[in-house]
């Protein structure tokens, strides 16, 4: 996944764009630059959409991504948007792509409102569509009422016994299934009714597929159709990543490119069939295809971490010791969930995810990482001794390749030969982590791996030259040595970089040595 940016900020409602148009309409990015959250590439979900190339009008910009109280574009934008438990926000500025966005209805939680004149934006005031109170309704509501009282009371008591009924059957045949598909449509409605959260109590509740993954696919289905599309956040060579609101909640709206459909399908198909529910895995909520714009869009929906991935992250922020080791521990714990198999009714295959990097490892609320993009990701199983890799034409980052990738010794039959190309992987990002953390008032810029001795894309010779004939490895600071904390980490990384695949750490020793390093009641030093 190739990360953007962090100052290149694009909006569904026409928020100010920054950089130039891309011959297929689309806004080209900083050089070295990619998404947020996952490595997509285009503007819009589907088929690339032209710029207006018409005259520009110069509109009001109010939001927190404006520059200047003013700003240019095709058409001028205001949009109003309500986050769950928060009040409307209002956001102006100028739009240039999706000018279908302008068509659509408001509703109780975002409306668009485009025009195009000179500053015609500025004194537009939006309402949100209203929710219709009981006091609202009809006169002839409570006739009604009255009217079919006991009738419904009738069928309230035929309904009871036969949900009785219904609970005597179930116990008798113990059958999981039977319920959670006479379950969804009350639990959805129960939710709406408290206010509660109705995400959190969907994947919370036994409403689930019973894998531990996602929901049955009727109501992904229907939650897929409840998302309102709100901010591009990042966008890569296959695709896109959105914001979106489903009932006034955040999500992750990945969308994929035509021609990345099999890594929608491999991600799809693992996330429905494998025990994934873990704190430091991205959380799963729905797949779907749908079809907007006269095109077929495929839709994977997660949650939405606003701190974006770890590649993003690293360059805004400077680390302390203890944070640098709360992502190390955390994506440690995320990585050996995947390597490690779990037997049983409700267990998962061994999982390595071939395509390990910072922009693909997220960062949560609780500045704590988890592991997304399992679209190359192969699952092994010992019961079964089969090895499922998928059918993805697709192929890792070069960057982040081990000796034996490059050099074309992998042994492409052995499960555990995937698995120690996630370690060298895990090295790197470690190695990134540790250039961005203060030790005694020092600290380095972020560089990706390799940063001094190949291109910023380089090529698969490029990196074959130098990992596997000159056998180089990224320079450790000097510096970490001098914390008796951080040097663990630096012994870490050359052991996760041996040439010889087999000698590396396993995930599991990594994850335990981290947390041994991480509860050392042992403090940094400061060398005067």
């Amino acid at each position: 996944m190739e990360v953007r940016d962090q100052s290149f900020k694009v909006f569904v409602w026409g928020v100010r764009r920054e950089g130039q148009w891309d011959r297929n309409g689309c806004q080209a990015q900083p050089k070295g630059a990619g998404p947020r959250v996952a490595e997509l590439p285009v503007c819009l979900p589907g088929d690339p959409v032209k710029p207006s190339r018409g005259p520009l009008v110069t509109c009001t910009c109010e939001s927190p991504h404006c520059r200047g109280p003013t700003c240019q574009g095709a058409w001028c934008t205001v949009v109003l948007v309500r986050e769950e438990g928060r009040h409307p926000q209002e956001h102006r500025g100028c739009g240039n792509l999706h000018r279908e966005l302008c068509r659509g209805r408001p509703t109780e939680f975002v409306n668009h409102y485009c025009c195009d004149s000179h500053l015609c934006n500025r004194n537009v005031s939006l309402v949100l569509e209203a929710t219709q109170t009981p006091s609202e309704q009809p006169g002839t509501d409570s006739q009604l009422a009255l009217i079919l009282g006991p009738v419904l009371a009738l069928l309230a008591l035929v309904a009871l016994g036969v949900v009785g009924l219904w609970h005597v059957r179930r116990r008798q045949e113990k059958q999981r299934g039977l319920h959670s598909e006479l379950g969804e449509s009350s639990l959805i409605l129960k939710a709406s009714e408290q206010g509660d959260s109705m995400l959190g109590d969907l994947l919370d509740s036994d409403c689930t597929t019973g894998s531990g993954s996602g929901l049955p696919f009727l109501v992904q289905r229907t939650v897929a159709r409840q998302v309102a599309l709100v901010e591009c956040v990042g966008k890569g060579r296959y695709g896109e990543v959105w914001r979106g609101l489903w009932h006034g909640e955040s999500v992750a709206v990945k969308i994929f490119s035509s021609r990345d459909e099999q890594s929608w399908f491999r991600e799809t198909e693992i996330y429905n069939t494998v025990l994934l529910r873990h704190d430091n895995i991205l959380g799963f909520i729905a797949s779907d295809m749908t079809s907007r714009n006269s095109s077929t869009q495929l839709w994977l929906i997660t949650h939405y971490h606003e701190h974006g991935s770890l590649y993003d992250f690293l360059q805004r922020q400077t680390l302390e010791p203890h944070l640098a080791l709360r992502l190390a521990v955390s994506a440690a714990c995320g990585l050996a969930h995947l390597h490690v198999e779990i037997f049983g009714t409700q267990g998962k295959p061994a999982i390595a995810h071939r395509d390990f990097k910072s922009r693909n490892v997220l960062v949560k609320s609780n500045l704590q990482c988890c592991i997304a993009d399992l679209g190359l990701a192969v699952m092994h199983s010992q019961g079964s001794d089969y090895l499922d890799i998928g059918n993805n034409p697709r192929v890792g980052t070069k960057r982040y390749m081990a000796p034996e990738v490059l050099d074309e010794q992998i042994r492409t039959d052995c499960f555990e030969s995937y698995k120690w190309t996630d370690i060298w992987a895990f090295g790197l990002v470690l190695w990134e982590i540790a250039r961005r953390t203060i030790v005694n008032g020092i600290v380095e810029d972020y560089r990706p791996p390799f940063y001094d001795v190949v291109p910023n894309d380089p090529s698969f010779e490029d990196m074959k030259k130098v990992v596997c004939v000159d056998q180089q490895t990224p320079t450790i600071p000097n510096r970490l040595a001098a914390d008796p904390v951080l040097s663990g980490l630096a012994q870490m990384m050359r052991e996760c970089w041996y040439p010889n695949p087999s000698a590396r750490l396993t995930a599991l020793r990594i994850k335990k040595t981290l947390q041994k390093i991480s509860n050392s009641p042992e403090k940094p030093k400061v060398i005067q």
